[in-house]
């Protein structure tokens, strides 16, 4: 997701508690805090010597210990009130991927990626997911691509098993 798209999800939803899933079925507490924008960018060399840079926006998400009890999520016009003050201080690039970055005592801090959401009557849920690591120049390095294994059904048409 563009960094313009969860703004105008926002702003479309601003009567909406915003959570965030980090694992399935596993929410950032409602005691969380938008504690950071950062304007990412990347320079980099891949492992075939070939460079490459892009742009991020990484918005650090964090629970404070001392609202641990508590029950409402931020709204989504809490939210986005927080995101436009933060740009109109500093400008994000609104048309770079974004990320959330999360840790808690039972999740490992990460980046995640956002995978989708999730509309209810009073809660808008944002789906995030870590992404894996991989070799950008596997041609390069003489890494195979994995190829997908497909199975027949046992008992499909001319399988020979039934």
């Amino acid at each position: 997701m563009k960094t313009s798209e969860f703004l105008e999800l926002l702003e479309n939803n601003k009567d909406k508690e915003v959570r965030f899933e980090y694992l399935p079925g596993k929410l950032v507490g409602a005691n969380y805090h938008i504690t950071e924008i950062k304007n990412v960018s990347i320079d980099s060399v891949d492992c075939g010597a070939r460079t490459d840079s892009w742009k991020e926006t990484i918005v650090q998400l964090w629970e404070s210990p001392d609202e641990k009890g508590k029950k409402n999520f931020m709204s989504a016009f809490k939210a986005l009130g927080i995101l436009k003050k933060v740009h109109r201080i500093k400008p994000m690039q609104l048309d770079t991927t974004l990320k959330f970055e999360y840790g808690n005592a039972q999740f490992h801090t990460a980046q995640l990626f956002v995978d989708g959401f999730a509309m209810e009557e009073n809660a808008l849920t944002i789906r995030l997911s870590p992404t894996k690591t991989d070799c950008k120049a596997k041609d390069a390095c003489g890494v195979e691509p994995v190829k997908e294994v497909v199975q027949e059904a046992c008992c499909s048409p001319g399988s020979g098993c039934c």
